[in-house]
């Protein structure tokens, strides 16, 4: 049996996750992995195109692990219904889109082929803690009580 899926730990006053009926909301996720910020910085500065879709990448795995942990048992994603990709970058970046790819690639080799919905890539001045990648999630699901991953 495989270890059950957690979700990452709030780094402040919320929940990884919110739900109404099948829809679930993962919180804005960053490239933490055991609560330590792997990348810090902006893109195109002293964070370049492959460390940012790496960002990108391990911000998609903890939204994916926000939305299927449920304290109820195990929700499996149906569908993405939209990503949301922020990413802090110098003035004049453009490449937005190739690190959102990033997030995709992962959301599609994980969840698979059909799961991508909509998506957003959208340039900022800064992200918590210095990031330089954060996801945010919406997607339908199915919960099964009492099993867990």
């Amino acid at each position: 049996m495989n270890d059950p899926i957690v979700a990452p730990p709030a780094q402040g006053l919320y929940e990884p996750s919110s739900s109404h009926a099948n829809l679930v909301y993962s919180a804005g996720m960053t490239a933490r992995e055991n609560g330590v910020l792997q990348y810090k910085g902006l893109i195109g500065g002293g964070v370049d195109m492959e460390e940012a879709k790496a960002a990108a990448r391990i911000a998609s795995k903890n939204a994916v692990d926000a939305i299927e942990a449920s304290p109820e048992g195990h929700r499996t994603i149906l569908r993405v219904v939209q990503t949301t990709v922020y990413l802090a970058c110098i003035e004049g970046f453009e490449s937005h889109s190739q690190i959102a790819d990033a997030a995709s690639e992962y959301l599609r080799e994980r969840l698979g082929p059909q799961i991508l919905g909509a998506r957003a890539a959208i340039g900022v001045s800064s992200l918590p803690g210095g990031s330089p990648v954060e996801i945010q999630l919406t997607a339908t699901v199915q919960t099964v009580v009492g099993e867990r991953r």
